[in-house]
């Protein structure tokens, strides 16, 4: 929230005072951490895995937008991102909060949540998003399934439509459906901006190095003319999904 204050009498002087509060915005440079981006947040039904994709014209997006912890559930924040959103959001859903209400408690306690755009859904799958209404445009987000899809400052709602049809059609472990789902917004125009980074983190119960963590796949692409191209050689080196 932005006020104004006029102060007298040594002329007329113009105050523009940032009521910063937790997680206000804007910022003193709010450009600098737009987060403007197309992401899918997802369940697999069968295995349980979580995980989310995202590629944007932001360097390292993959150290921004996504969260996910095993058998609590997965978080993409984006738009004028609020990294807090992330472990703050998980937390609530490790004590029980559904979705709906894990938002709800998110956005009570940010003064700039009309400038975040989130996605999360719980180890069940249930989804929910915001999309606050001073995020750049085009912006918006789908639910489905098992899933939510969510992005800002877009080629047209064409890219959140085409991810979503994608990953409903594809077949396959979770990482190959979120890629496909990445890919086909991707080639619907993304971010208007340009192309620049991607990732893709998913999670599940012993699923780290040795059994150790919940990490299966975390990959990033930080910076790269074509980074979501490079994510599907990354996916491929991993063995962990067929070619995508």
């Amino acid at each position: 929230m932005v006020t104004f204050q006029r102060i007298a009498p040594a002329g007329i002087i113009l105050v523009v005072m940032a009521v910063l509060g937790q997680s206000a915005m804007p910022n003193k440079n709010p450009a600098k951490d737009l987060a403007s981006t197309f992401s899918l947040v997802a369940r697999d039904i069968e295995t349980g895995e979580m995980g989310i994709v995202v590629a944007s014209k932001y360097l390292a997006v993959g150290s921004a937008v996504p969260f996910a912890k095993a058998n609590i559930g997965a978080i993409a924040t984006q738009s004028f991102v609020n990294v807090d959103f992330g472990p703050d959001g998980l937390a609530l859903l490790s004590q029980g909060k559904n979705p709906k209400e894990t938002l709800d408690l998110l956005l009570s306690k940010d003064l700039g949540k009309e400038y975040r755009q989130v996605g999360l859904l719980n180890l069940k799958g249930v989804p929910e998003a915001f999309t606050g209404s001073k995020c750049m445009p085009w912006a918006g987000h789908k639910l489905g399934a098992n899933y939510t899809a969510q992005g800002n400052l877009l080629a047209g709602p064409n890219v959140i439509g085409d991810m979503a049809k994608a990953f409903e059609e594809a077949k396959g472990p979770l990482a190959l459906r979120l890629f496909k789902a990445l890919k086909a917004g991707d080639e619907a125009g993304g971010d208007k901006r340009g192309r620049q980074s991607a990732a893709l983190l998913i999670v599940k119960p012993k699923g780290g190095p040795n059994g150790f963590g919940d990490r299966w796949i975390d990959l990033r692409v930080d910076d790269h003319p074509a980074p979501v191209t490079e994510l599907g050689r990354l996916l491929e080196l991993t063995g962990k999904a067929p070619h995508p």
